[in-house]
Formats: C-alpha cells, sequence, structure tokens
C-alpha cells in the first residue's frame, strides 16, 4: 500500500463538499438534491466510479464549478468519492440534504480552507482515509475571541 496526498485545487475562498457514496444514482441525486434546496444554486458535482468502466461522472448548474469538481474528482480517482464545489452558497445551506441523499455515507469535510486528502493505494484501486482541513491549531480562545465569535454569528444571521 502506498500512501499519498492530493491537494484540493480551487479558488481560495470557494466551499466544497467532500464525500463517500456507493452507487452511480449518487451523481443525479445530488443534482435534485442541490437545486431543490437552493433556488438557484450554482454548483458542480462529480463522482468516482468504483466498478465496471470506471468513470468519472458528472453534474450541475455552472460550468465552471463543474469542471473543477471533474478536476479534482480525476486527481482523487478514489473509488466512490464524491465532491462538489458551491459557487452562491455555502455547506451550510445544503449539508444535511446532501447528508440524506440515500447513496452517501460518509462526509469526509465541508470547507472553503485549503485542503489535502490522504489516499490509500492499492493494487486494487485508491481510497480517501481523511483530510488535512485547513492550518494547525494556534491556541485557545480568549474572552475577546469568544466576543468575536458570537458577534460574527449574530451578525451573519446564523444566531439571534
Amino acid at each position: 500500500m502506498e500512501l499519498s496526498i492530493v491537494k484540493i485545487e480551487k479558488p481560495e475562498n470557494l466551499n466544497f463538499i467532500l464525500g463517500q457514496s456507493h452507487f452511480i444514482k449518487t451523481i443525479e441525486d445530488i443534482h435534485e438534491a442541490l437545486v431543490s434546496t437552493v433556488p438557484g444554486i450554482k454548483f458542480g458535482v462529480a463522482f468516482c466510479e468504483a466498478s465496471g468502466p470506471s468513470l468519472v461522472r458528472f453534474s450541475g448548474t455552472s460550468d465552471e464549478m463543474v469542471e473543477l469538481a471533474k478536476k479534482n474528482a480525476m486527481a482523487l480517482s478514489a473509488g466512490h468519492s464524491f465532491i462538489v464545489f458551491l459557487e452562491n452558497a455555502f455547506p451550510i445551506n445544503v449539508l444535511n440534504t446532501i447528508k440524506n441523499v440515500p447513496e452517501v455515507c460518509r462526509v469526509f469535510c465541508a470547507t472553503a480552507n485549503p485542503t489535502e486528502v490522504v489516499i490509500a493505494e492499492t493494487e486494487q484501486g485508491r481510497g480517501i482515509l481523511g483530510v488535512i482541513d485547513g492550518l494547525r491549531t494556534k491556541g485557545i480562545e480568549a474572552e475577546s475571541d469568544i466576543a468575536y465569535r458570537k458577534d460574527f454569528l449574530r451578525k451573519i444571521g446564523y444566531k439571534m
């Protein structure tokens, strides 16, 4: 077995969701889930098929996001993985919807951070072991950090 790291390539502040699924129907079901959850959503999704022709299947509402999803899915080449890039939505808007798609087994991350994916490769294929999402922790929040967090969440409308 060989271990490697695949960096997710994307614009700096673009959000994405990386997960694992189990069936070719995933691509259509994630597409339908996203468009029915956020009207006018712009996204691209790609799915690494794990049997038969073993293709990257794809869909979306934004050509740019679809191309990004295809490129990153091909770089991962990990069976039954999927990646969704979101243009005018955030993971918090769609994450539960994606997790409720019957084919979805797990979500590895939902982030805009720089991300590295830890890949294991054998003679049979490739799989995702986990992700490195963002930077190493630098410390414990102070009172001023708590105040900032609370103010920020209220300012953007996620808390009252």
